[in-house]
């Protein structure tokens, strides 16, 4: 379960960091790389749930701190 954890980090860091260039630099980067929009929906919709099981290892993890 760790290695998922890690995994769903890593694709949320990447969804943040392209959100970074969408904004400084109007640069969406998956656009420019993969020119095909079912492509790019199925990557947004893995981040999408990448950040959800961060979202939930954040809680885990303040849940265990207060026990």
């Amino acid at each position: 379960m760790e290695i998922i954890k890690k995994i769903a980090l890593v694709f949320t860091i990447i969804g943040a960091l392209n959100w970074g260039l969408i904004g400084l630099f109007n640069l969406n980067l998956v656009t420019m790389l993969i020119k095909s929009t079912l492509i790019n929906n199925i990557i947004y919709i893995i981040i999408g749930i990448a950040s959800i099981i961060c979202i939930a290892y954040f809680f885990e993890e303040k849940m265990a701190l207060e026990d």
